[in-house]
C-alpha cells in the first residue's frame, strides 16, 4: 500500500515523501521527481505506475523546504506559485532532499540499484542527480526546464531524455545542445507539447506519446538498474 513517509537530508531538514511499492520484490528503486505543483495526486499516479512494473518508487516533496503540503492547481496561478517556489529554493538544499530519497531507497531490502525520474523542474534535477549525487545508476528526464545550464556536466550513468516537438517552454536549440553534448545517450521527441506525460491536464496531456516515453523509459531502466 502506498504511504507518506519522512526523509531527513544531511543538513538536517525533515520532508515528507510518497511511498509507492510492488507487488513483491522490488526489482530496484526509482526516485520520482515532481514539477513545481507539489507532490499532487498527478505526482503520487506516476510513482504508483512505477511501483505496478516492480519497482520501490519514491516522490520526495521537495517543497518541503519553503512550505509543507504545497499542490498547486494546473493554472496561471498555480505557476506562478510554483515557479516563485522553485526559483527561492537553495539548489543544494534541493539536491540534498534528492540524496536523503536516493539513499532511503538503498537502505531498502532487495534495492541494489536506484534510477531518478523527473518532469519539467524535475527534469533538470533528475540530470543533476546524475551528475552530482551518489548512488544513481541511470536517470530518465521529460522536458527538462533549463537543462541546458547544466548539460556540460559529467555525466556519472546513462541518461534518456523526453522532449515535446512543440514545446514552448524549450527550444530546439535546447534540444540541439543535449544531443551535441550527448551523442551517446537517447533523446526522443515527441509530437506534443510542454508537460504531454500530465495525463490529469487535457490541455497538455499526448496519451499515445505518454505511454511511448514511458515504455522507453522502463526499457532504459530495465537494462540499467536490473
Amino acid at each position: 500500500m502506498p504511504q507518506m513517509l519522512a526523509l531527513k537530508a544531511h543538513d538536517g531538514h525533515t520532508l515528507d515523501a510518497y511511498l509507492a511499492q510492488p507487488q513483491g520484490a522490488p526489482k530496484a528503486g526509482v526516485v520520482v521527481l515532481q514539477e513545481i505543483f507539489g507532490i499532487n495526486s498527478h505526482v503520487r499516479s506516476v510513482a504508483d505506475v512505477y511501483a505496478q512494473h516492480g519497482y520501490l518508487a519514491l516522490a520526495p516533496a521537495l517543497f518541503d523546504r519553503a512550505r509543507k503540503g504545497v499542490e498547486y492547481a494546473y493554472d496561471a496561478t498555480g505557476m506562478q506559485e510554483g515557479y516563485a517556489i522553485a526559483r527561492s529554493l537553495p539548489l543544494d538544499g534541493t539536491l540534498a532532499d534528492v540524496q536523503a530519497a536516493i539513499d532511503y531507497l538503498h537502505q531498502q531490502p532487495g534495492i541494489h540499484k536506484v534510477g531518478v525520474v523527473g518532469f519539467c523542474w524535475g527534469g533538470k534535477l533528475a540530470w543533476l542527480s546524475n551528475t552530482r549525487l551518489r548512488g544513481v545508476s541511470a536517470t530518465a528526464s521529460y522536458y527538462p526546464g533549463g537543462i541546458q545550464e547544466v548539460i556540460t556536466e559529467k555525466s556519472q550513468c546513462p541518461a534518456i531524455f523526453h522532449f515535446g516537438a512543440q514545446d514552448t517552454h524549450i527550444p530546439q536549440s535546447v534540444i540541439d545542445t543535449v544531443e551535441y553534448e550527448y551523442p551517446g545517450f537517447p533523446v526522443y521527441k515527441y509530437e506534443a507539447g510542454h508537460a504531454f506525460n500530465r495525463d490529469v491536464d487535457p490541455k497538455v496531456y499526448k496519451k499515445d506519446m505518454a505511454a511511448l516515453a514511458l515504455q522507453r523509459t522502463l526499457a532504459h531502466f530495465q537494462e540499467h538498474l536490473s
